[in-house]
């Protein structure tokens, strides 16, 4: 298994993400994720910059660690050939170290564009005619296209990178395993579940990478690392179902209202205990993933984090 380091643009500022990407690259992290939302979760995590413009610079100041995002929604806020041309822009300011992750998105950060949240099968209607758009675009030529949800007029990437950008598909339950396992390269998802990765091979994702994200809260002081883990991250629990559905980070704080810092401990690693955090990884190694980015939960803990990791916890997840 790859482990990796996410780029979380809700809770650091732009130019501090460009720094971890630095830092993380030179203490081993194989590859960097990066969210991408208009909005935080909650207000405690205070950040949203746009991550197509973060990735640039993250592309430039680094050489060897592979980027991706965790990921971009193609549906709503942004055109699929929008996509693709940024896609294709990144691939090559990397120099082919970039992977296009797409979703479903959520209303969250999607409805700032207006019309209104469509349903989930729309969403993966969506999603499918996106793919089409966007591979056919990175096929090269021009693409015309008149679908149910897009349309296509004459567009062309004029600036493709020597070596096509992989599109990976976020993941949640049977349909959109069986359309990421027929149309994307790889398969994302946020839990450590073995049916997810049948579902994707029985619809065609045999032998393509699989990659997660487990948040940690690393701190020398546990209780801190507790606390700053529900402040931030107590929304996570909400499951896939109720995250892509609610507007906003008033909603996400009312929904998470009741979650408790002991419930948060009992799902997050909390702490320096590198033996805790490489147990929590191995649900993750059972059930078949290839890919896994850690996510250090708090902005300005990152610095500590990366030195932690390198340090202690990427030798004793190698190990």
């Amino acid at each position: 298994m790859k482990i990796g380091y996410t780029l979380m643009c809700e809770q650091s500022d732009p130019r501090d993400l460009v720094r971890d990407a630095v830092a993380a690259e030179a203490a081993g992290f194989e590859f960097a994720v990066m969210s991408d939302h208009y909005f935080p979760w909650l207000d405690e995590q205070g950040h949203s910059g746009y991550a197509w413009s973060i990735l640039g610079a993250v592309a430039q100041a680094t050489s060897t660690i592979d980027l991706m995002t965790y990921v971009t929604c193609p549906i709503k806020r942004y055109h699929p050939a929008v996509v693709a041309q940024k896609a294709a822009t990144i691939g090559l300011l990397s120099d082919n170290r970039f992977t296009l992750g797409l979703g479903a998105g959520e209303n969250l950060n999607e409805h700032v564009t207006g019309g209104g949240w469509p349903p989930a099968n729309t969403r993966h209607e969506m999603v499918v005619e996106a793919i089409e758009i966007i591979a056919a675009l990175f096929d090269g030529g021009y693409v015309n296209h008149r679908g149910r949800h897009f349309e296509v007029d004459s567009a062309r990437l004029w600036d493709l990178p020597d070596e096509r950008v992989p599109i990976g598909l976020a993941v949640s339950g049977p349909q959109s395993c069986a359309i990421a396992g027929e149309m994307a390269d790889l398969m994302i998802a946020v839990e450590p579940d073995a049916e997810l990765g049948e579902a994707f091979d029985e619809g065609g994702g045999s032998g393509k990478p699989r990659v997660g994200q487990m948040p940690i809260s690393f701190d020398t002081d546990r209780d801190a690392a507790i606390e700053r883990a529900h402040a931030q991250f107590r929304w996570f629990g909400g499951g896939w179902k109720v995250n892509s559905e609610l507007p906003g980070p008033p909603a996400f704080d009312a929904a998470s209202q009741f979650v408790t810092p002991d419930d948060v401990a009992d799902s997050i690693p909390c702490g320096d205990d590198v033996d805790a955090v490489v147990a929590a990884t191995k649900p993750w190694v059972e059930a078949g993933f290839t890919h896994l980015a850690l996510c250090q939960i708090g902005g300005d803990t990152q610095p500590g984090f990366v030195e932690w990791a390198e340090r202690e916890l990427l030798p004793a997840l190698r190990s």
